[in-house]
């Protein structure tokens, strides 16, 4: 069976909708946090659910801030601030822990450079505190931060997961933060969408590429999971650009019966016919948009400042939070 391409928890969530199936064990909170950026959150509950889902039991916040493709330093500096609150609520609830931030991809392949550019951009310092005190960095409200660009496979011939367990029993960090980039099910979401989970990270799963889990049961430290989507499987554009199609064809008279006959599959099944359609040589072809490599640069800042936010400890020295 031909499975949707896509990391986004909201999306699974979706399908089922799109079925008119209802999943027990899966809830689905909304908000509207500030002007055009919506927060989504979906919470497995049960193992049921999470089976259903194809997804681990936990949290999974999604904002949605179409103007993330636009050059808006003040809209971007709001989602960082959103994107800080959200993490802040995945986050151990001590006064004082240590982070490790990993940045997973391939800094080579720009859609898949976000993880290692948001590292580059973090503020890290772990060094300063262990080596000087935490008061001398000038700024005693930032908590001990380190991070690592673990790269892939093909690079250093270890799995992801085998380098941050040891760095993290090296380390002892109380959590670890990891970012990646991910596959999306809609374009309208690329580049456009962040998702938190406390449930960590399956590398490369929305591109077909299984790697060992990032999460707290390999790692043996809590895993909170961050990524945008910037690819999109090519069956994907292909089962967007004919709903439309159909959609304006089924206005003409003589073409409705074409129309009506694609309409009675359901997803799966009109993923199966592209799929078939599109084999061999398309259908493990991904797509991204090409102003990726301005989008990326954009939207590591955006994820390191709301990082950089969410790990500082404003309260303490008299701001807000």
């Amino acid at each position: 069976m031909y499975q949707v391409r896509t990391d986004l928890a909201l999306e699974a969530r979706e399908k089922f909708e799109e079925d008119n199936v209802e999943i027990k064990g899966v809830r689905l909170e909304e908000e509207q946090a500030a002007s055009d950026i919506h927060i989504s959150s979906v919470i497995i509950e049960t193992e049921n659910g999470a089976k259903s889902m194809g997804k681990p039991k936990g949290n999974y916040v999604t904002l949605e801030a179409p103007g993330m493709i636009e050059e808006d330093d003040g809209y971007h500096r709001e989602v960082s601030v959103q994107l800080s609150k959200a993490l802040k609520r995945l986050l151990p609830q001590k006064k004082d822990f240590t982070t490790l931030v990993v940045g997973l991809g391939n800094r080579e392949v720009t859609p898949d450079s976000l993880g290692p550019r948001v590292v580059d951009n973090l503020c890290v310092t772990r060094h300063i505190i262990r080596e000087f005190g935490k008061y001398v960095i000038g700024d005693s409200c930032h908590k001990s931060v380190s991070g690592i660009v673990p790269g892939v496979m093909a690079q250093t011939g270890m799995e992801s997961m085998e380098i941050v367990r040891g760095i993290s029993k090296e380390t002892s960090p109380d959590v670890i933060i990891a970012v990646d980039a991910l596959a999306a099910r809609s374009t309208r979401r690329l580049n456009r969408t962040i998702q938190i989970t406390d449930t960590g990270i399956n590398p490369g799963s929305g591109v077909g590429n299984h790697r060992h889990a990032l999460n707290s049961e390999s790692i043996g430290v809590p895993v909170i999971a961050i990524g945008i989507p910037t690819v999109v499987d090519a069956a994907t554009i292909v089962i967007d650009t004919m709903n439309t199609l159909l959609g304006a064809l089924s206005q003409a008279e003589q073409l409705q019966r074409i129309g009506s006959s694609y309409e009675k599959l359901d997803m799966m099944e009109k993923y199966e016919l592209v799929r078939e359609l599109l084999a061999p040589q398309l259908n493990t072809l991904y797509v991204t948009p090409k102003d990726i490599d301005e989008a990326v640069k954009r939207l590591s800042f955006t994820v390191s400042e709301g990082i950089n936010l969410a790990l500082q400890k404003k309260e303490e020295c008299g701001e807000d939070a």
